[in-house]
């Protein structure tokens, strides 16, 4: 966590009574949508502060929403969502929470909504998933973007498929893990911690020791231009 956020993000530290109190179960095929916002610097403090009322909004009138995560990286904004279906999918970008970012991004977002939103935003459909537990003590989380090399698509697939299952069983400390498919070649993966010493297990764990050991057959760039140079931390700020 930067030192230069450390206050704001104490005053809105997430809650359990901010999160659903019972954990909905995730399955492959749920849409989901991660979107990374370039905010203006002078005015990311103030997109930040408005993420646990976005979540609130989504909580009280998003049931399809099952999970909605605001996240801060320095002077990026992020949202990291799942949906139950297309159509929960749909309602949630016509929804308030959309409309009242769309309405701030030319003060919020670097080249506002169509050049700083739209454009960010990842549309996806999950591909194996870590069932999530003990939201209410999230702190941090990880986008992993992905690039699948030549022909090695439905293989990179096929690994992160196998990732779920063998996070549940040997990493305690993952509270939430999801591999996803946002095109053809293009996959992501999205976990959340209570702490570093849980993010450390994982990037010391089962999962990450297969990817490693196939990076360079199965993703464009190997193990350290396509893997580690797209991992980005962030602090959780908001869930719903």
């Amino acid at each position: 966590m930067t030192t230069r956020i450390k206050p704001l993000l104490g005053a809105l530290a997430v809650s359990a009574a901010a999160i659903s109190a019972h954990a909905q179960e995730i399955a492959p095929g749920q849409p989901v949508s991660y979107i990374p916002m370039p905010a203006v610097t002078a005015q990311a403090d103030a997109f930040t502060a408005y993420l646990p009322e976005a979540a609130g909004i989504v909580r009280n009138g998003e049931p399809g929403t099952t999970y909605w995560f605001g996240l801060r990286d320095n002077d990026t904004v992020g949202i990291f969502d799942v949906f139950v279906n297309a159509a929960a999918q749909q309602a949630h970008f016509e929804g308030q929470v959309a409309a009242e970012i769309n309405a701030n991004a030319a003060d919020w977002v670097v080249d506002g909504w169509d050049g700083g939103v739209v454009p960010n935003i990842n549309n996806g459909t999950i591909l194996s998933a870590r069932q999530p537990v003990d939201l209410e003590d999230v702190t941090t989380a990880t986008h992993i973007a992905l690039r699948a090399a030549e022909g090695q698509a439905d293989a990179l697939a096929d690994l992160l498929t196998s990732g779920g299952a063998i996070v549940e069983e040997t990493e305690p400390g993952t509270l939430f893990w999801v591999a996803v498919q946002y095109d053809a070649n293009t996959f992501g993966i999205f976990d959340a911690f209570a702490d570093e010493d849980g993010r450390a297990a994982h990037f010391a764990g089962q999962v990450a020791a297969l990817l490693n050991e196939q990076a360079g057959t199965l993703v464009e760039g190997g193990w350290e231009d396509g893997v580690v140079a797209n991992v980005r931390n962030f602090d959780v700020v908001a869930i719903k």
